[in-house]
């Protein structure tokens, strides 16, 4: 089925809210849309007339200077002396990174889940049951899943999500491989010659992310994503680590990190709350669906948050979070208001409700647990 017919299909059968709200949500949080759009540096007046006249000619209906300045970076590299496994890197990964945004750009109304674990999970696993389950649940409240399109854990989520609704990020391997049978031969999956682009995908693309018992890679997947969030350079999402309900595997993880980075004072105590520990498919999906329940969407503009809402909250749970969260900002208060002059970009959320500080930007695990006070707030005030 074409990626556009697809789309529509899911649109008409399954939009949880309407289509308006929806978008894709830049993963910096911001920090992209603050970049500049035009351009930094010149080839000079005659080549960036040229260059002007070609985008013209071809068409670029979305921001034709970045268009322009992607070109000029091509003719500078000409000239750089680089040899040809650089240009081979950079010319592939440009060609990974397009297609694979053509792809989602077909599906970008929909939030979606990333699901990572162990590919020599058996069928016969307890945690292949709830990776199923999960991929089934997920579905069933208007979310997709993405999975890296192999056997195992992905191919259980997958199993339990059904084709229409999946995304397979497959990686091209020197030894044999090939996608799934649920994601195998479908439009929706993306072959990867690098793992970075690879990554960076799984990042730009998810709302969430659920982590089953796994080897290398799933530690990779799963510290990357922390990595970004304790940071700052990527939005704050679900991150839900799941097991069965005997399973012990996140425990002793979470008591490496405790007794070996934490003591050592290599991560901080609100670092915790990046991740939570479960232990069924359902309480994995109810943590998501939470998450999302008042808190819709956060940006940077400059200095400032700008937390978008799917309701005002009361005067009484914003006075309760500048009082608890006082340590967090760093000038001023927490307000609420309308939009600002800098999401103008973004008018499918533009009557969203907004709560506005001037943060310090670090202890991002405080920030996690704003939005879960947050999303607790209207219930408790």
């Amino acid at each position: 089925m074409p990626l556009q017919k697809a789309a529509a299909k899911l649109s008409r059968a399954q939009a949880p809210f309407p289509l308006t709200l929806r978008r894709v949500e830049d993963f910096t949080a911001g920090i992209t849309h603050d970049q500049p759009t035009r351009r930094q540096s010149t080839l000079g007046p005659e080549w960036d007339k040229r260059i002007h006249q070609l985008v013209a000619e071809w068409g670029a209906e979305k921001s034709p200077e970045l268009i322009e300045e992607i070109i000029m970076t091509a003719l500078k590299m000409a000239r750089d002396r680089m040899g040809t496994a650089d240009l081979k890197l950079m010319n592939r990964s440009l060609k990974e990174m397009r297609y694979a945004a053509k792809v989602f750009a077909a599906y970008r109304e929909f939030r979606k889940v990333c699901v990572f674990g162990s590919a020599r999970t058996l069928p016969s696993a307890a945690e292949y049951r709830v990776a199923e389950e999960f991929g089934r649940e997920m579905v069933a409240q208007n979310y997709m899943v993405i999975t890296g399109g192999g056997d195992g854990i992905m191919g259980a989520a997958q199993r339990g999500a059904g084709r229409e609704h999946s995304f397979g990020l497959n990686i091209r391997l020197p030894f044999e491989q090939r996608a799934n049978e649920t994601i195998h031969g479908d439009a929706k999956l993306i072959n990867f010659n690098y793992f970075f682009t690879r990554k960076l995908n799984f990042v730009k693309e998810t709302h969430a992310l659920a982590l089953f018992p796994g080897g290398f890679g799933t530690m990779d997947e799963g510290f990357e994503v922390l990595t970004l969030m304790q940071t700052g350079k990527a939005r704050i999402i679900p991150v839900v680590l799941v097991d069965t309900p005997s399973g012990t595997y996140w425990e002793t993880w979470k008591e490496f990190l405790t007794e070996h980075l934490y003591k050592f004072g290599f991560i901080g105590a609100e670092d915790f709350h990046l991740f939570k520990i479960v232990h069924t498919a359902r309480e994995a999906m109810q943590e998501i669906l939470n998450f999302y329940r008042v808190y819709h969407s956060a940006r940077w503009a400059g200095e400032q948050l700008v937390i978008r809402l799917a309701h005002l909250l009361p005067a009484a749970a914003v006075a309760d979070l500048n009082q608890k969260f006082a340590d967090v900002v760093r000038t001023g208060h927490i307000v609420q208001g309308t939009a600002l002059r800098q999401e103008k970009n973004e008018p499918s959320i533009w009557n969203l409700p907004r709560l506005i500080l001037t943060p310090h930007r670090r202890s991002f695990g405080r920030f996690r647990q704003l939005i879960d006070a947050i999303n607790a707030s209207d219930l408790t005030a």
